[in-house]
């Protein structure tokens, strides 16, 4: 599985210091999605990763898997690095995420918890269509809902007899795609026609994925994919057996638990709707709350 990174002074493949762009990740992520920041606390359940590995992999955990009676339900740890990433082949998003247990004394020492690192960036101007059969299909192009292409696409001259332009729109591993944007038909509407095919066709997009645009503060234009949820019959041959996940990822958090030692993660967001990792502050009011219910 070849991936596209970005993150915090890290390299790419290439060699070359590139970010993704935070606002088009969380929008292929999910609206609910919200990275902590880095150099944070925040709580890690092991529990609750395994239940996603469970969930990308399609397997149930087989009970020989043993169990670390030294590891806690939950680790609060400090976010030393995030790096959000895309597959390269079908532009699902996940995250990279460096933890360090805190001890109980570090725990105790008074913390201000929004003092590093870059808050989660979710788009204000954007739109999200599911498509259609006749937006995938070869001979047709793409239609836009009105107030969607109004709310982000440049605005078309309307002197031309049809109004039209080119749309140049990056993705999250910064290919360039070009559309004609017309506005016909009867009644009239707004289609994206010409080099539509060819990105369904690259995308190997089908009725029932997602396909979002997002028009920044730069006046730039970005798109981005949901992939519909299918179930994965065959896994690649590259990607570890489920149990070997479980063990593995159960085995660092035990050790890092004892030795207070950095360990890596990866969150996918669209794998599963738990979230395993989140702010302590976050972790702290819920608690509370609970309590105070109780």
């Amino acid at each position: 599985m070849r991936l596209s990174s970005a993150g915090f002074n890290q390299q790419s493949p290439e060699g070359e210091n590139r970010c993704l762009n935070s606002e088009l990740w969380h929008a292929c992520a999910g609206p609910l999605i919200s990275l902590p920041a880095v150099g944070s606390r925040v709580v890690y359940f092991p529990q609750g990763h395994s239940e996603q590995v469970a969930a990308s992999t399609n397997k149930e955990v087989d009970a020989h898997i043993p169990n670390y009676p030294s590891l806690p339900p939950q680790l609060i740890c400090q976010l030393h690095n995030v790096t959000m990433h895309a597959d390269v082949e079908t532009d699902e998003v996940y995250a990279q995420m460096t933890l360090q247990p805190l001890s109980p004394q570090e725990q105790k020492e008074a913390f201000l918890p929004a003092d590093l690192g870059v808050p989660s960036k979710q788009p204000t101007n954007y739109f999200c269509k599911t498509l259609t059969a006749s937006d995938t299909s070869t001979h047709g192009g793409f239609s836009v809902p009105r107030r969607s292409a109004e709310k982000v696409f440049p605005p078309l001259d309307f002197s031309q007899q049809p109004p039209a332009q080119e749309l140049i729109a990056r993705d999250l591993h910064d290919n360039e795609w070009k559309f004609r944007h017309i506005f016909r038909g009867q009644p009239k509407r707004h289609l994206l026609t010409t080099g539509w095919s060819v990105f369904v066709s690259a995308k190997r997009l089908v009725a029932g994925d997602a396909v979002l645009f997002i028009w920044n503060e730069n006046n730039q234009l970005f798109l981005g994919i949901r992939r519909a949820n299918r179930p994965q019959t065959v896994m690649p041959s590259s990607v570890l057996s489920s149990d070997s996940m479980h063990l593995g990822l159960l085995a660092a958090a035990a050790h890092a638990a004892a030795t207070n030692s950095r360990f890596t993660i990866f969150y996918n967001p669209r794998a599963s709707p738990s979230e395993f990792v989140i702010p302590l502050t976050k972790y702290v009011k819920a608690v509370y709350h609970t309590l105070f219910r109780l």
